[in-house]
């Protein structure tokens, strides 16, 4: 398909039922949760199958020829999702770079869907994984920009796995910058990933964009991560994707999220 030539449009209501993909699917959602604050930042929509598959047996049926209508999909079917269970927070949404033939044009079904469930559209906050590789990194830029000025918050996902790395982020500073889940495993016991981490938080601190660490899983990767200033958290030691829903927080281990009464939309 030339790039140049974006497919037919989209409506809200085809992305709802994934029109065209021959494979239906559905969301799990996963807090970013504030410890200094003590409140929910956002939530991450996360693929799932329509039968609460893992994302791998979705992505496995994205292909360069329905990728566009997929991508298109995800943001409407998240949406939804979202003001149906009357998310408050930041809703975060994965897209996918290389599916972005023109950001005017693709971004106006996520602005449909977002009038048509009624989310308001700056509580929409786009990640685009580091991991993917990226086809036009000119092209990805555009769209950045092009995002932000219309309103909505940035994220870089998975910092530190993927191709781009540090020219790309000297060339575009996101809101957000979510560092890869591999560099804090055991991150509490292993001075490389100390090091590294800590490079990352304070780069991120140096260029005015807030850092998320993901995959946080144990108390001690925490208090670490804590004792060098990282501020906002993901993973399973404070919720697991919940399928569909809004998980509740885990509490054990950690006291200070008893008291989070009303912070979860």
């Amino acid at each position: 398909m030339d790039e140049m030539q974006p497919p037919k449009q989209l409506s809200c209501v085809e992305c709802a039922h994934g029109a065209g993909l021959g494979f239906d699917f559905s969301m799990a959602f996963q807090p970013i949760v504030d410890v200094v604050n003590r409140q929910v930042l956002a939530y991450e929509a996360l693929v799932r199958g329509a039968a609460g598959q893992p994302a791998g047996w979705v992505l496995s049926q994205v292909n360069h020829a329905n990728r566009y209508r997929f991508d298109q999909a995800c943001r409407v079917k998240a949406i939804e999702l979202a003001a149906r269970l009357g998310i408050e927070t930041l809703l975060s949404i994965n897209f996918m770079p290389n599916a972005v033939y023109r950001p005017e044009t693709c971004i106006r079904t996520t602005f449909e869907a977002a009038g048509r469930f009624g989310f308001p559209t700056h509580r929409i906050m786009f990640e685009f994984t580091e991991g993917e590789q990226i086809e036009d990194h000119s092209h990805l830029l555009g769209v950045i920009q092009e995002y932000k000025r219309l309103g909505f918050k940035t994220a870089i996902d998975d910092f530190g796995a993927g191709y781009a790395g540090l020219n790309l982020l000297a060339r575009f500073q996101p809101d957000l910058l979510k560092i890869d889940m591999e560099l804090i495993r055991r991150i509490d016991t292993d001075r490389v990933r100390q090091a590294i981490v800590k490079g990352i938080a304070q780069l991120s601190r140096d260029i005015g964009c807030r850092v998320i660490a993901e995959g946080v899983e144990t108390a001690e990767e925490l208090s670490f991560l804590q004792e060098i200033g990282i501020q906002y958290y993901q993973g399973f030691y404070f919720a697991k994707p919940a399928f569909e829903q809004i998980p509740d927080l885990v509490t054990e281990g950690f006291a200070p999220l008893i008291a989070w009464e009303g912070t979860r939309g």
